[in-house]
């Protein structure tokens, strides 16, 4: 299928089809005047290497697989489940008037694709950019184009083991991404239902109910009470029972406590919530990471396709300067049970039980970031281990051949992009970049069938057989720190 873009083209170029890409790049610079998306720097992809690494590490070391999906999917498809949050879809179409849209999340398209390939076990990461039409906030990470990290476990499992196991790689990963002070926020979307029903609220006005209710960390519970009324058509007496439970928070002993409310009771529905809850902070217990979770009742994340456990992380105490605002108000990672969700892709409405966590990189960048520039350390910007240089004129030859040697032996190396560089140039360059070692070649050197080899932070040298040197710089690299420089 070949597709153009959906916005205005001229007459004269319409038999030229544009391809995705420039539909996608028009859409942008056509329809975000504030743009809400960036370029990042080689300094600030250092940090952000650093991130994915770290986060893939973790996904693999859990027995996590990749794959990948394409950037839009089926407008109707985006559409049926996200709620309110579908008024943020980024719209394209086909030349054949197909509707279709960027993804919103790596959930969906995950969902779909199991449901394509009639998988009913699957433990998969994907790390890829999303797009959303909304406000953008920058200063605080918050972009129309930002990449996610998502990891689910799909299948048919013993309640509970593998949603503590995603709420286990989202402690490791934010301790080992050292963000500052977190909390890990879990609730049940069986619990909100229960409570809800018990006072009165239609299903029919749950997942509503639930969208006001997620903006309760951002705003006062008397704006969410008058949106679930005045705009939502919940009742006044309603919403005041709904408001005594969804402002608790605490652990095992609040959910003990849940267990036995009379009202409550009432819903079988919030006593099966309860009682995997208790199962779920038993097994976090045993996972070790207890301390920072927490059963909080205000939690209720927006999507539509959640149907179980719902959670998210979040910052505590972390007060940045250039932001003027706590980033303890949203979350750096979030998640939740979504066991219909592929049911809705399959024609036979085959069920596939899935739960999965989202870690926020753009916000976790914004903190590493402003932490890197207010510590003051230097980083680099790229790997290279060696320069190649020369002490005189007409030495190219030579410092091609033993570059491509270097090259071939798999260690990281530049060479100067000129025929008679000024030795003094190419010691500058080094220390510069931060190359530690250089490799300097000259007359005296080639007549002797050796070349020298400097540490550009000291500036020590030491002739080395050529046929050594691969072995040589192999052997510095190793007991040396990366600040030392190579010369030949």
């Amino acid at each position: 299928m070949r597709w153009i873009c959906p916005f205005f083209i001229k007459a004269a170029h319409r038999r030229h089809h544009q391809p995705v890409q420039f539909c996608i790049l028009q859409a942008f610079s056509s329809q975000l005047p504030n743009q809400g998306t960036r370029d990042f720097s080689p300094k600030q992809m250092v940090i952000r290497e650093k991130i994915f690494n770290t986060i893939i590490s973790c996904f693999k070391r859990h027995g996590a697989a990749t794959i990948d999906t394409p950037v839009f999917e089926r407008k109707e498809l985006l559409l049926e489940n996200y709620g309110e949050e579908s008024k943020l879809i980024y719209d394209l179409k086909d030349q054949g008037g197909e509707l279709l849209s960027l993804r919103y999340d790596l959930t969906v398209p995950f969902a779909r694709y199991l449901a394509m390939n009639k998988i009913t076990h699957f433990k998969r990461y994907h790390i890829a950019k999303v797009y959303r039409r909304d406000s953008p906030l920058m200063a605080r990470g918050r972009y129309r184009e930002f990449c996610q990290c998502d990891f689910d476990i799909a299948g048919q499992y013993d309640p509970m083991i593998p949603d503590a196991e995603c709420l286990k790689v989202m402690h490791e990963i934010l301790s080992a991404l050292q963000v500052g002070d977190f909390l890990i926020k879990i609730n049940e979307r069986r619990i909100l239902n229960g409570i809800f029903t018990t006072f009165g609220v239609p299903n029919t006005k749950f997942e509503t109910a639930c969208s006001t209710l997620d903006k309760l960390d951002k705003v006062t519970w008397e704006e969410v009470k008058n949106e679930m009324v005045e705009e939502k058509g919940i009742s006044p007496e309603a919403v005041d029972h709904i408001g005594e439970y969804v402002q608790l928070h605490g652990g095992l002993c609040l959910i003990d406590k849940l267990l036995q409310d009379p009202k409550l009771s009432q819903s079988k529905l919030a006593m099966e919530g309860l009682e995997d809850m208790k199962l779920l902070f038993e097994y976090l217990t045993l996972f070790g990471i207890i301390d920072q979770v927490t059963f909080d009742l205000s939690l209720a994340r927006g999507l539509d396709y959640y149907s179980g456990v719902i959670y998210e992380a979040v910052l505590l105490h972390q007060q940045e300067d250039h932001l003027q605002e706590s980033l303890s108000v949203g979350s750096v990672a979030a998640g939740g049970r979504y066991d219909g969700l592929v049911a809705t892709f399959d024609p036979n409405g085959k069920k596939v039980p899935c739960v999965g966590v989202s870690i926020g990189v753009e916000r976790i960048f914004s903190i590493i970031e402003w932490n890197a520039e207010m510590s003051k350390e230097k980083s680099r910007t790229t790997e290279t281990q060696v320069l190649v240089a020369a002490a005189q004129k007409n030495f190219l030859a030579e410092r091609m051949k033993l570059i491509s040697e270097l090259w071939d032996a798999g260690i990281k190396a530049e060479m100067l992009y000129k025929k008679n560089p000024k030795f003094l140039n190419q010691l500058q360059y080094c220390e510069e970049t931060g190359i530690p070692l250089v490799v300097v070649i000259g007359e005296q050197e080639q007549n002797d069938g050796v070349v020298k080899l400097r540490d550009v932070t000291s500036r020590k040298e030491v002739n080395v057989p050529k046929e050594k040197l691969i072995e040589e710089i192999k052997k510095r690299m190793e007991k040396e720190s990366p600040s030392f420089l190579l010369l030949i």
